[in-house]
């Protein structure tokens, strides 16, 4: 036995030895060969879309507008949630001006106004609603939404909100509505993986590869709409009135 583990050494140290006289590579050999190369978020996300599996949806490359022979560049990604939480957007500006300034003006003005706000209902670091036919990767994302209250399908661009209201404009001032809407943003990573490959005659065995792409996510909260219609932003409106 002994013999046998000193040969099969001595075979090994003259296999390396020739590859070194011939020029040859044998950092294949050693563990550090084996690490995944690194990736920016952006070479990340392209391997994430074009994994064979996201979110557990098994897919074909026609899913991500490939070719047969173009084949996938990972066996598997997933979002994973790390964090959510809801907070106030910006304000604006959501109707026009409605002025009570006639000089000889005694009373309130009486008026319907109209207002209407549209927020964009998703974006995130490296994928929002804008990116591909379906939705790409931001469709994957309602899942995630679901589980929290009064959210829309991800893949809807954008959601409004408005109203039609009678309100009285006193004299001397202009009457505007604002309108804040209540956004929510989850924190989360996009978690790819590569698949340890066992090797076969022509071809040397690889480790399992691992990326991770962290993503931060924002939109609208949206309150379900009447009757089957489309979902409208939570927020709240305001009137707000200037001087003439």
């Amino acid at each position: 036995m002994a013999k046998r583990r000193l040969r099969n050494r001595k075979v090994r140290y003259v296999a390396i030895g020739a590859a070194l006289a011939t020029g040859g590579v044998v950092v294949a050999m050693l563990p550090s060969a084996n690490a995944a190369e690194a990736k920016t978020p952006d070479q990340i996300m392209t391997m994430c879309e074009r994994s064979a599996v996201v979110n557990g949806d098994q897919r074909t490359v026609e899913d991500f507008g490939g070719a047969f022979a173009d084949g996938f560049q990972a066996d598997n990604c997933d979002f994973v949630e790390t964090n959510f939480e809801t907070f106030d957007g910006p304000t604006e500006k959501a109707s026009i001006d409605f002025p009570n300034c006639e000089p000889n003006a005694t009373d309130p003005a009486k008026v319907s106004i109209t207002w209407s706000s549209t927020a964009a209902q998703g974006q995130g670091k490296y994928v929002s609603t804008q990116q591909g036919g379906g939705g790409g990767l931001f469709g994957f994302l309602s899942g995630s939404w679901a589980k929290h209250e009064g959210t829309l399908d991800m893949t809807v661009k954008s959601a409004t909100a408005g109203d039609t209201e009678a309100r009285d404009v006193p004299v001397g001032k202009v009457l505007h509505m604002e309108f804040t809407p209540k956004l929510q943003r989850m924190t989360g990573e996009w978690r790819v993986r590569i698949d340890a490959d066992p090797g076969s005659f022509a071809v040397n065995p690889s480790p399992e590869q691992n990326f991770v792409a962290p993503d931060v996510v924002e939109g609208p909260v949206i309150l379900p709409g009447a009757a089957g219609a489309p979902g409208v932003v939570d927020g709240t409106s305001k009137a707000v009135l200037e001087d003439c």
